[in-house]
């Protein structure tokens, strides 16, 4: 089934939402331990920069997926003759039995 770009970028927003909140957590936990002191409003704007670089991140990496996943389900190139070259073939071989 394939993805369009626009349903790529969805589940990459949803993902990252999701992620959001647990990465705001995460840092006003962690943050203290390693003795960086930061208020809600700095833990929110971090988050909010870290969730812009992950929504590109992740779009990106899904995109170029997608794009392999195509290029493998493609067949090859294949030299193949166009009907109209056996059309005109096919006329002269009949004109040409005519005549004689």
């Amino acid at each position: 089934m394939k993805q369009s770009r626009a349903m790529s970028l969805v589940e990459s927003v949803a993902n990252v939402t999701v992620g959001y909140g647990v990465a705001v957590a995460t840092q006003i936990v962690v943050l203290p331990i390693f003795g960086l002191h930061t208020t809600l409003a700095q833990n929110l704007k971090m988050g909010a920069i870290f969730t812009i670089v992950s929504i590109g991140r992740s779009f990106a990496l899904r995109r170029l997926f997608e794009a392999i996943r195509v290029k493998a389900t493609k067949p090859p190139l294949t030299r193949r003759r166009l009907p109209y070259s056996r059309d005109f073939r096919g006329a002269a071989d009949r004109n040409q039995r005519s005549i004689r």
